[in-house]
Formats: C-alpha cells, sequence, structure tokens
C-alpha cells in the first residue's frame, strides 16, 4: 500500500493552480470592471462587511448592526459570515486597502476563488491524479458557470462557504486513511466549521450529502475487500475518525447554526410560497449547455415565468463533460468500474439540481457547484485512462459539432451563439490538430488545461456573467451620511428597487438619500430598512418587508397616515426621520408633527420636529400589555454599544 502523499509537498502545484485561477479572475476584471458587483453584493454583501470591518475597528464582534432594524441580526441572517474566521480576516484586510465598491467585491471573491483552487487541487493530488490534471480539478471547480455567475459576481454566501467544500472532501478521506495517525479525526474539523459559517445553508446540505455518501461508499468496500491490513478493522469503525472530526466542526461551528434556526422561527422566510421550489430548476432540455453555455432554452425564473435564458450555469469549460462522455464511450466498462460511486455521486446531485426541494430551501440550482466538482474528478478519471488523448480530443470536436447542429434544428441558439460555437468548434479542432502533431511534445499532458482555461475565457469573454440580476449606480458618496442625519432613526418608503433604481431604468447614481437594502450601513445611518431573506418575526413581519428592504406600499401608507403622530407606533419605536420616494405620494401626518428638510431627484426627506428621539427612553404602555400602565422611569449613565445597552434605571 502507497505510502500518504505529503501535504507540504504538494502546496507549491496548488498555489499555482490558485495563481492561474486568480489570472483567470483578473482578466475577466480588465474586461469587464464591475464583473463581481451585482445585486445582492450591491444592496446587501457589500454594505454589510464594511459594517463588520467597522465594528471590528471598534473592538466589537460584529454580531448585530445597530444600522438596520430588519438586518440587525448580522449572525442570524447566516449569510454573511459572522462567525467564519476566514471571511472576517478577509474582510478586515481588504478593508484597509483604499478600494472602491466593485473593487473590495473583486478582491474578496478573488481571494475565494484561490482558496477553492488550491483545495480542489489538494483534493486531486489525494487522489493520485497528475498535476496537469489536479490543475483542470481545480479550474472546473473554481471557474464553472454558476460559481462565476452567482456564487463570485452576486450570493457571495454560496462562494463562502463552497470555497472549503474540496476541503472538506480532502481532509475526509485522511481521516478514513488508516495509515495516518490517531490524530488523523482532526482533518476535516476546520473545514466543516468553515462551510457551516461561511454562510451558505444549502453548501451544508452539500457537506451532508458527501459525507453519507463517503460513509456509505467506505463501509461498501471495505465489505468487498479480504486482503490488507485495514480489513481488520470493521467497517462501522472504520468511519469513526471521520465522523468524530465531521461532529466537532460542527461543535465549532455551532454558535452560527444556532444563530440562524433561533432566527427563523417564526419569519417570513417560513411562510415562503410554495411556488418557490419550482423556480430556477435546471431543465433538461439545458443540459447540452454542458458542452456549449449559449445553449437557451425555458428555465423558470424568481417570479416562476418559463423564459429563454441561456445556460451559462451549467459552463464546464469544455473538456470535463466531453472526456467523461469519451471515456463511457471508448472504455465505457473499466470506467464505470473505477468510478462508479463518483459516477453515482454525480447523478445524484444532477438529479437534486432538477428536482424542487422542501421547506425553507429554495432554487436548486443552486447544487449546481457540487456537480461540477464531482463532474472535474469523473473526467480527470477519464482523462487518466485514456490510452490517448486524441480519442478525447476526437470526442470533444464531434460533440461540439453535434450540438451546434441539435442547436440550429431545435432554435436554441440565443443571441450568443455567434461567435461562441465557432471559437468552441475551433478550441476542439486545435486540441485534435495538437494532439496529432505533438505526440512526442513534453507538455501535451497541459493541453486539457489550456482548453478548458481559454473555454472558460471564451465563454465570460462572450456571454455576460451576469444572468440577469439587477445593477445598482452606487457611487462612493454613499460612504457620506449628507443628506440624512446619523443622529436620528429613518423609515425609508420606496417603491420595488430591483426594477426602479437598476441601472437599466435608473442609470445615473441613486441611493444617497432613499438609502434601498443595507446601503444605510455605509455611512453608519439609522434606519428600520434592511436587506433580509429571513426577515425575521418583529418588525420585518409587523411592516411586510419585501427581501431587499422594501416596506409594503400599503403598510407604509398606514404607518404614515396613521401612526407617523406623536403617540403613534413610529413614534414608540423612535422614529424621527422619514424618506419617502419621488415616485409615491405620501406625506407624513399631522405635518405639524414633521417638516420636509431636503427634497432631491430620488425623494423627500421628513424630519420629527424638535430634537432627535432618545435611543433608550422609559415608556408609559406597549401594545402587547393594552391594559397596564406603567411608572415613567428616570434613564441616565447610557452606555449604548453594537451588541449590548447599559443604562441606570431610577424608578420612582
Amino acid at each position: 500500500m502507497p505510502r500518504p502523499r505529503s501535504t507540504r509537498s504538494e502546496f507549491p502545484g496548488a498555489i499555482t493552480a490558485g495563481v492561474i485561477v486568480v489570472a483567470f479572475s483578473l482578466i475577466l476584471l480588465c474586461h469587464n470592471p464591475l464583473a463581481f458587483w451585482n445585486d445582492d453584493y450591491q444592496l446587501s454583501v457589500l454594505p454589510v462587511f464594511a459594517d463588520m470591518a467597522r465594528s471590528w475597528s471598534e473592538g466589537n464582534w460584529p454580531i448585530l448592526s445597530p444600522y438596520s432594524w430588519v438586518c440587525g441580526n448580522l449572525t442570524g441572517e447566516f449569510q454573511y459570515g459572522t462567525f467564519s474566521v476566514f471571511i472576517n480576516a478577509a474582510v478586515i484586510l481588504i478593508w484597509k486597502f483604499p478600494l472602491t465598491f466593485p473593487q473590495q467585491a473583486a478582491a474578496l471573491s478573488i481571494t475565494h476563488l484561490f482558496v477553492l483552487a488550491i483545495g480542489a487541487f489538494l483534493l486531486a493530488r489525494d487522489r493520485g491524479f497528475s498535476i496537469p490534471l489536479s490543475t483542470f480539478v481545480a479550474l472546473v471547480a473554481s471557474l464553472s458557470g454558476w460559481i462565476i455567475c452567482w456564487g463570485a459576481t452576486d450570493w457571495f454566501g454560496a462562494l463562502g462557504a463552497f470555497t472549503w467544500l474540496p476541503w472538506i472532501w480532502w481532509g475526509a478521506k485522511r481521516a478514513l486513511d488508516p495509515q495516518r495517525t490517531k490524530w488523523r479525526f482532526l482533518w476535516p474539523a476546520p473545514f466543516v466549521y468553515l462551510v457551516v459559517t461561511g454562510g451558505f445553508p444549502y453548501t451544508v446540505l452539500m457537506l451532508l450529502l458527501l459525507i453519507g455518501w463517503l460513509s456509505v461508499k467506505t463501509m461498501w468496500e471495505r465489505r468487498e475487500r479480504r486482503d490488507g491490513r485495514d480489513t481488520e478493522v470493521p467497517p462501522t469503525l472504520a468511519m469513526l475518525p471521520m465522523l468524530f472530526g465531521v461532529a466537532l466542526g460542527f461543535g465549532l461551528s455551532a454558535p452560527a447554526w444556532l444563530a440562524i434556526l433561533d432566527l427563523v422561527q417564526g419569519s417570513a422566510r417560513e411562510l415562503q410560497s410554495p411556488a418557490a421550489h419550482w423556480q430556477w430548476l435546471v431543465p433538461p432540455a439545458a443540459l447540452p449547455g454542458l458542452i456549449l453555455p449559449c445553449w437557451t432554452v425555458n428555465w423558470a425564473d424568481f417570479s416562476s415565468r418559463y423564459l429563454p435564458h441561456t445556460a451559462t450555469e451549467l459552463a464546464s469549460g469544455l473538456v470535463a463533460p466531453a472526456a467523461l462522455i469519451a471515456g463511457l464511450l471508448w472504455r465505457g466498462r473499466v470506467l464505470v468500474k473505477q468510478i462508479k460511486w463518483e459516477l453515482l455521486l454525480l447523478l445524484l446531485v444532477l438529479l437534486l439540481c432538477m428536482i424542487p426541494t422542501a421547506g425553507l430551501f429554495r432554487w436548486s440550482f443552486r447544487w449546481l457547484p457540487f456537480f461540477h466538482l464531482a463532474l472535474a474528478i469523473c473526467a480527470a478519471e477519464a482523462l487518466q485512462m485514456a490510452p490517448r488523448s486524441a480519442t478525447v480530443a476526437t470526442t470533444t470536436l464531434g460533440l461540439v459539432v453535434l450540438t451546434a447542429i441539435a442547436m440550429l434544428i431545435l432554435r436554441a441558439s440565443g443571441p450568443y451563439a455567434f461567435p461562441l460555437v465557432w471559437i468552441f468548434i475551433a478550441l476542439a479542432a486545435g486540441w485534435y490538430l495538437s494532439e496529432l502533431a505533438l505526440r512526442d511534445f513534453e507538455f501535451r499532458t497541459w493541453i486539457p488545461v489550456s482548453i478548458t482555461f481559454l473555454a472558460f475565457l471564451t465563454t465570460y469573454y462572450f456571454m455576460p456573467t451576469n444572468c440577469g440580476v439587477p445593477t445598482y449606480n452606487f457611487s462612493q458618496e454613499l460612504l457620506k451620511p449628507a443628506p440624512l442625519d446619523r443622529a436620528r432613526l429613518y423609515l425609508s418608503i420606496y417603491p420595488w428597487a430591483e426594477l426602479t433604481y437598476c441601472v437599466a431604468n435608473k442609470p445615473e447614481p441613486v441611493g444617497q438619500t432613499l438609502r434601498p437594502g443595507s446601503t444605510s450601513m455605509w455611512a453608519g445611518l439609522h434606519f428600520i430598512n434592511g436587506y433580509s431573506p429571513v426577515r425575521p418575526a418583529g418588525v420585518a413581519r409587523e411592516f411586510a418587508t419585501s427581501i431587499h428592504g422594501e416596506i409594503n406600499p400599503k403598510v407604509g401608507s398606514y404607518l404614515l397616515n396613521s401612526q407617523a403622530g406623536k403617540d403613534g407606533e413610529l413614534a414608540l419605536l423612535g422614529v424621527d426621520g422619514i424618506v419617502v420616494a419621488r415616485e409615491l405620494d405620501i406625506t407624513p401626518q399631522p405635518s405639524s408633527e414633521w417638516e420636509q428638510i431636503v427634497s432631491t431627484d430620488e425623494g423627500r426627506i421628513f424630519h420629527r420636529r424638535g430634537a432627535p428621539l432618545a435611543r433608550v427612553r422609559s415608556v408609559a404602555s406597549i401594545d402587547s400589555r393594552p391594559n397596564e400602565q406603567f411608572v415613567a422611569s428616570t434613564i441616565s449613565q447610557i452606555d449604548d454599544s453594537r451588541n449590548r445597552v447599559e443604562v441606570d434605571v431610577d424608578v420612582p
């Protein structure tokens, strides 16, 4: 039995693979400086990270935020990775540099892509792949369509968590290796912690599926063995180091998952429409997009509408699906025997991409990063077994041509077929010719890696990495509070941000007055509004806020017309500032209580007359006890910090 590989000896190659991914990302950034700056990254992720950096600079752990009531529980919102040591360290470091918003987003995503590539490389090397094939696995895992088009550019939590899934796979395999020391159970623990605290519940499901698959695979394979030093250990006991390490990782991450389990109780997320489970499923008709990402068929979008959509999320660098298909065609029996468990995992994850989920989970295409990782492993096995890569190159050329013909016949070409199809044909033909002409070339094994790199680059150069989500023109002026007042608590009433203030409808800078989503956190302004997928019980449900921070228009009209007086609900909450969008014809009443301070192109700002309301006050009654009256108390010595409030209360 071969000795375990030395981790230290593999890191130069792993870092090289990571550098290749960084170089790719920088090329993408040069092509489009706003590539990593879209939708949720703008409304939610980056403003919260700015607040986290501010919190650390003040000497506080960013557990809560005083700048949003809806999104005040940063730990419970989960997606910000507030308990992840790595994410916090990256945020602290990146915010030390004078970068613009798009540059901060790019730096954060590229950092995680670099680490993801290293983990995928180490996983591949532990499976016995060559350095070129391990680099190939790293490229497919970190540059696949869903990771680039959603994880790295929109839903950062998905990238922040998935970055560590290859590391868990790598660590779990080491924990299962009986040749390693008795401390081998420690290998998966830190990576389980980093996945769970990374901020994406779907990746926790991927983790559980991976551990379950490894457990079943280990038990089955050990029962089949009849010799070897490890057969004396019962299959059930052989899994204990891995399972103990996973349990340890979940224990380390307990504050993160306990926080979201607590916050989600009674939240609007619990009451989400069943229709959400049928949105963003991978349609079977889209699978040719694994070969040609410009393949266009109908997908169910966020509004459950079936609209034409390119298969950019399925982009896999051409070589991976072609190599696996070639292996199954030319050496199917041998390949299936070699990787039957990996193929089972691949097909299972693909099925999960296509069927609706249940409970709090939605949008099953979020399984695609795991699918691409499994695909890369299976394809690398096929390439390693191929006696001549010319066979794979021939199959690749044939698949591209056949898919292009099918695209024309089925009218699935979409708007980006030209020149992408011709470039893919040229890449496949160039690969085939190079295999014939460079049989004795020393670096011939790097040709599939080069084709993968160029296929990804071509895909993201000629097709938008933004898959139809809105973008906003947020300027650096949002770091300044003007024309608002940091001493006041604001309620902002505005229409749907993604429709009204996106670049397509408002190309000029926006947000300075309304502060949509969680953008108030950039300037340290206190708002009721905030971006929250959970929308926890309390003010978020009371005001019927949407995910992007909008107040329900009917609720907003009721609050401003009936609850804005000195004894109204807004006064009880401490709201002494109101922002109303230009598109809405509402004014807080009574007019004797409010005065208009500023009117801009975005909207109007109203302040309650007099000085700002105190943050901590004594009240005589509360709605939950309508028949009781309380004695007014004297509040003094107020210490209103980020995560706690300490006061001296004198009750007469």
